[in-house]
């Protein structure tokens, strides 16, 4: 690889701003923002609005369009 080219990849903490939940991972984000983990460490902050801990899919919270009455209406329609 080519010196100077890529960025520094390292440890950040990305944490989800609606439950607060926080996990370390590495990246190549930049942040002016630190933070100091249970371990001791300090690391770069990255702040996301959605994460594994809040997003609907893997919560089970998710909410699916309700189909009723529309095989009905369409049947009507096409005389089925």
């Amino acid at each position: 690889m080519k010196q100077g080219i890529h960025p520094e990849y390292r440890k950040v903490v990305f944490m989800d701003s609606t439950t607060e939940f926080k996990f370390i991972t590495g990246s190549t984000r930049y942040s002016n923002e630190t933070i100091t983990m249970e371990d001791g460490n300090e690391y770069p902050l990255i702040r996301v609005d959605v994460s594994s801990d809040s997003h609907p899919f893997y919560t089970g919270r998710q909410k699916f369009a309700s189909a009723d009455g529309r095989i009905e209406r369409f049947n009507k329609k096409y005389q089925r």
